[in-house]
């Protein structure tokens, strides 16, 4: 049997420095994973974008593909946002689509595509009417938010956070719990 895809996706907060060692972990787990980022994030990960490309065997993505292009990856069994920042969440509940992460978000919800969302804001962030009222929108539209309680992201105050705590556990774990049989999603974007 082929291995599951995950499509891990991450935008620019600390803990994305750190990806590399959460694509080996899914990859033990076995996991074939295929990796997105927001435009920042891959700028701040510009010198280990080649590696990161080797290392999933796969390219790298920030950027939609042209119309002319064929797939780049194979089909997601399932997709995680992490981190997934302020800007992030609220972006994808507003359905907007300024790059390759929001759109996947947005088809996948469209389709209802396995997603699940690890946010990760400080409390100050947490605190903006806005993000509660994405965070309730995403969960409405079927997006597995993992956030708040003991199975997900639990905010700390402005400059408390360590990122080598972010929670990338629960990311993994609910991928892992949802990738069912349900079938492939068709990577679209």
């Amino acid at each position: 049997m082929d291995a599951k895809v995950l499509y891990l996706l991450g935008c620019a907060a600390p803990p994305v420095l750190g990806v590399a060692d959460v694509v080996r972990e899914a990859q033990r787990a076995g996991w074939e994973v295929c990796l997105g980022l927001t435009p920042t994030a891959r700028g701040w990960l510009a010198d280990e974008v080649d590696g990161l490309a080797e290392l999933t065997g796969r390219p790298v993505r920030s950027a939609l593909r042209r119309p002319d292009e064929t797939a780049l990856w194979p089909d997601a069994d399932v997709a995680v946002v992490a981190p997934a920042t302020l800007n992030g969440v609220n972006t994808y509940a507003l359905g907007l689509t300024p790059d390759f992460v929001a759109a996947y978000v947005a088809e996948a919800v469209g389709k209802r595509w396995p997603l699940a969302v690890l946010p990760c804001v400080n409390a100050a962030y947490a605190t903006h009417p806005q993000f509660g009222r994405s965070v309730e929108t995403l969960r409405g539209a079927g997006v597995r938010m993992l956030y708040g309680g003991k199975d997900g992201f639990v905010p700390k105050a402005p400059g408390e956070a360590r990122p080598q705590e972010y929670p990338w556990h629960l990311a993994l774990a609910a991928a892992r719990e949802m990738a069912g049989p349900a079938g492939r999603s068709t990577g679209g974007v």
